[in-house]
């Protein structure tokens, strides 16, 4: 079995996650990735942390979304593109050369 990339962090009773679970067993498939599924709900602290959002998504380790898995900017992680917030796209270092406030350099 490959390694565990992806981790669903899901509760009993979520149509989401259902939908999620879904998507990554399609996706883990395609590319030879591991996953695990957890419940949120199991452990207090993962339950504080996560818990409002479910289903949550974790990619190494990392949060990578919740509520819905977007297909394609799952499989751009998977590959090493990380999609970052402060520059709004993918690849890079996530350090655009805009200030955020202005939008302009």
């Amino acid at each position: 079995m490959p390694g565990v990339r992806i981790t669903l962090l899901t509760r009993v009773g979520c149509h989401l996650c259902d939908d999620a679970r879904q998507v990554i067993e399609r996706v883990s498939a395609d590319v030879g990735a591991g996953w695990r599924e957890l419940d949120v709900d199991a452990d207090p602290r993962t339950a504080d942390t996560y818990g409002d959002r479910v289903p949550v998504i974790l990619v190494d380790g990392r949060e990578h979304g919740y509520w819905r898995v977007e297909e394609q900017r799952l499989r751009r992680a998977l590959a090493g593109d990380r999609w970052s917030w402060l520059t709004g796209r993918s690849g890079g270092s996530g350090r655009s050369g805009r200030s955020p406030a202005s939008g302009t350099s």
